[in-house]
């Protein structure tokens, strides 16, 4: 928690005071699984009014930073400001973007490019000012790290990161990251300043770009499309990912999941709360919404391809510089998204998906599946408005797939 907060300078410290919040840790110690409602012996356990988060029976570090993120989602929208389940970086001309992103989409990986100053990668506040990082630190998956890959989080793995997780030789003490024998979820707790282009303090302007991520284990998604105001609040509200072997306990077929927000498990207030705030401060400082798949290309998860992370990151290079604004596109059957017809760096088959699949008809048949699956779970938020205007919430029904 000393790496993942911000930490405060010595002077701060003096005036310190009482804390605000205090985390009671007590991972080692199973809940009783005879209490009413509890489905395991895990229980992570907020009480607002006391200021107390309490951890029973799981020894995963993230519970604590994940506890201080779901209080923040309480605290800020009641003083208007948003806060995030997103990454979020600045360029050299002072453009930022959020990315948003389930766990396993590249969130951090996208978010961390040497290009660009990063802000942060995992947690948010947009106010009236810009952006803010909630934390102090990144907490990065390790699982197949590579030097090649991930050069900024391979370095930033040094003296003072904490490794959680991880398998590790007993005599020359060098990690296997490519060991998944404790979990697949093996983490790096690392101070932002040890990225190289870390932005101190974690602060930037109003975003330009808001890219929202899926792993589409489907592999019907383009690659990247270019969303109106309404299919971005659509796709926020749905947090729509495919869960494929890694991130979650006992999954190994790739199965969607929505997670309202992109961050369900950590809002506190309806999802439309957030998405009115969202669409508010896009439409105030003019940002664009894109959806980016890094998912599969060619077939489903198990018989297409994941799409190269090489492309992805052209792709959002030509989010960051602009260009992409000025492509051509066609609009997708079914999802009826605008697709751009070609991007500098990647090749032009892959980004209409249609084109990757030599079965057509499956294609539109998994095409199909993945609609009726949106539909459904966006059917929870439909009695809902979104802020004072009914008719928004009727545009954003109105950007879903239909067929």
């Amino acid at each position: 928690m000393h790496n993942m907060c911000i930490r405060p300078t010595p002077e701060e410290l003096e005036d310190f005071g009482t804390p605000d919040f205090t985390i009671y840790n007590a991972g080692q110690f199973p809940c009783n699984r005879y209490t009413h409602h509890m489905t395991s012996s895990t229980s992570i356990d907020i009480n607002l009014a006391r200021k107390e988060m309490v951890i029973l029976g799981t020894q995963y570090a993230g519970e604590m930073k994940k506890g201080l993120f779901g209080l923040m989602h309480y605290l800020m929208p009641k003083r208007q400001i948003l806060s995030l389940h997103s990454g979020c970086n600045m360029g050299k001309d002072g453009d930022v973007a959020l990315f948003f992103g389930l766990s396993g989409t590249g969130k951090t990986t996208l978010s961390t490019d040497h290009n660009r100053y990063l802000i942060g990668d995992d947690e948010h506040c947009w106010s009236e000012n810009g952006v803010s990082n909630i934390e102090g630190g990144c907490y990065a998956k390790c699982i197949d790290l590579s030097r090649e890959k991930e050069p900024d989080i391979w370095n930033a793995i040094k003296f003072g990161t904490v490794l959680e997780n991880v398998v590790l030789d007993e005599h020359t003490r060098e990690v296997d990251y490519m060991d998944s024998s404790v979990t697949e979820n093996t983490r790096a707790a690392y101070p932002i300043d040890y990225i190289p282009n870390a932005k101190i303090p974690c602060v930037g302007p109003h975003p330009k770009n808001i890219i929202l991520l899926a792993c589409d284990a489907f592999g019907v998604l383009p690659p990247v499309s270019k969303l109106s105001l309404a299919q971005t609040m659509y796709h926020f509200i749905s947090g729509y990912t495919a869960l494929v072997a890694g991130t979650e306990d006992g999954i190994k077929e790739p199965q969607a999941t929505f997670s309202a927000c992109f961050g369900a498990a950590f809002i506190m207030m309806h999802p439309t709360r957030y998405a009115a705030m969202l669409s508010e401060k896009m439409q105030k400082h003019g940002a664009t919404g894109w959806l980016v798949n890094t998912g599969w290309s060619g077939g489903s998860y198990g018989s297409g391809k994941r799409i190269k992370l090489a492309y992805t990151r052209r792709i959002i290079d030509a989010i960051h510089s602009g260009s992409l604004l000025n492509a051509n596109y066609k609009k997708t059957e079914v999802f009826g998204l605008e697709i751009p017809t070609e991007i500098e760096g990647v090749p032009s088959e892959i980004l209409d998906p249609v084109n990757t699949w030599t079965d057509k008809n499956a294609y539109k048949d998994t095409q199909l599946k993945l609609a009726g699956l949106f539909q459904k779970n966006f059917g929870v938020f439909t009695n809902y408005k979104i802020g004072k205007n009914s008719t928004l919430a009727e545009e954003i029904l109105a950007a879903g797939p239909s067929y």
